[in-house]
């Protein structure tokens, strides 16, 4: 069982930056696919980042590429999404996802989440 908890949101203009932090517990961390998804208002959950146990294997959503950076710290139970040059587009509650099997890597989705934080970025 992980717990997560996202922190780190707020309101930035646009080409502006953020990071959001998903702090977990739990034992098993360092062995779980970890995974950003957002939802923006009446639209469907999309996938964001995801990032591999190990922190080797890292991908991104075409529309975030170049500008935002998935990273893992297993000593601290922690990932990170660091946000940069950012578009009212990407506006939306960020979850932070934990999945055992890394099926995020395969347009899958790991059965733990945290609340969500919201990121609004004006124009």
């Amino acid at each position: 069982q992980v717990q997560l908890v996202e922190s780190g949101g707020g309101l930035v203009q646009a080409g502006g930056s953020l990071r959001l932090s998903c702090a977990a517990s739990g034992r098993t961390f360092s062995s779980y696919a970890m995974g950003w998804f957002r939802q923006a208002p009446g639209k469907e959950r999309e996938f964001v980042a995801a990032i591999s146990w190990s922190g080797a294997g890292t991908h991104y959503i075409d529309s975030v590429k170049g500008r935002f950076t998935i990273s893992r710290d297993n000593a601290k139970n922690t990932v990170l999404l660091q946000m940069n040059s950012l578009k009212p587009e990407d506006t939306a509650v960020y979850y932070c996802n934990a999945d055992p099997f890394a099926r995020i890597f395969g347009c899958g989705k790991g059965e733990y989440w945290g609340q969500g934080t919201q990121v609004t970025v004006s124009s």
